[in-house]
């Protein structure tokens, strides 16, 4: 790859291994439709002005119902989902559930019209991944009936990021990038508009709360767009989800240094299985490196 593109890979790793920690202090205090609605409306009001400046706009006037599509996979779902399920799960967990986005899209990849085939490697690289989440969920990591209720709402968001980001590949590979974001965020926005207000706080959040906000809207969710955009449309949707390696690693960090969450050797075992699986199930064979 590029420089640019590692760049832009290491870039997005370590700021997308950051929400799970600003979610955690956020939720704290404010509904979890609250906070996925701030962040993403933060993120359109940034996105759009640069969407119209660059003219990219007009363009998409046909592709509306993708736009949709991906507003409703990559935003209105899985960040509530995120969100409700960091009440009862920890952010170091989030973090490890959230990096199976590539096992994800390496099963769903058919459905979306994107043909990788399936050999020996990547179904090994599915195997160890899936062997690591049961590792995860079955040594502890998840107790009680809430905890496996968080774990349904990571694996919706999983399923969600996938498939967002084989709607890109499929539909807006080489589209001038920071358009379809902004729609696709504007329209998410709107939809999460009325749960948010059903769910408004009854008092005035703290610095802290609304803080942890403007980070997941403007670093967290803007600027990680566009990067996200730009290595799908360099890389392809399962090669950029690869920054889920280094995502989980921050949100570790961050969770048991400052949160003092306990991941454990269990924890830290699933966590390897899991990136070797990722590894394995996205990684090209001599005929598809011969024909790149």
């Amino acid at each position: 790859m590029h420089w640019r593109v590692w760049t832009a890979f290491v870039a997005l790793g370590v700021i997308w291994g950051l929400p799970y920690f600003f979610i955690k202090l956020a939720v704290q205090e404010v509904s979890p439709f609250v906070v996925a609605w701030g962040r993403i409306t933060l993120a359109a009001l940034v996105l759009l002005p640069v969407a119209w400046q660059r003219g990219g706009l007009p363009a998409m006037r046909g592709r509306m119902l993708t736009i949709l599509a991906l507003a409703l996979t990559e935003f209105a779902i899985p960040y509530p989902a995120i969100s409700l399920g960091e009440r009862w799960v920890s952010s170091s967990v989030t973090g490890i559930l959230i990096a199976t986005t590539p096992l994800t899209i390496a099963v769903l990849a058919r459905f979306f019209g994107v043909h990788e085939r399936l050999g020996g490697w990547r179904l090994l690289g599915l195997a160890l991944g899936l062997a690591g989440v049961a590792g995860l969920l079955g040594l502890g990591g998840v107790t009680g009936l809430r905890g496996w209720a968080g774990v349904g709402c990571m694996l919706v968001a999983t399923i969600g990021y996938a498939s967002g980001g084989l709607i890109i590949q499929r539909h807006f590979r080489g589209v001038e990038p920071t358009a379809p974001v902004a729609l696709s965020l504007a329209l998410a926005a709107l939809l999460l508009l009325p749960p948010a207000l059903l769910s408004l706080p009854a008092h005035r959040p703290s610095t802290l709360a609304l803080c942890s906000i403007v980070v997941l809207g403007l670093l967290c969710t803007a600027v990680a767009m566009m990067l996200m955009f730009y290595l799908v449309s360099h890389a392809g949707a399962a090669r950029a989800s690869v920054i889920t390696y280094i995502n989980p690693a921050v949100a570790s960090l961050l969770g048991v240094l400052i949160l003092h969450e306990h991941l454990g050797l269990g924890g830290t075992l699933a966590f390897v299985l899991i990136l070797l699986g990722s590894w394995l199930a996205t990684r090209r064979d001599a005929r598809e490196r011969a024909a790149a």
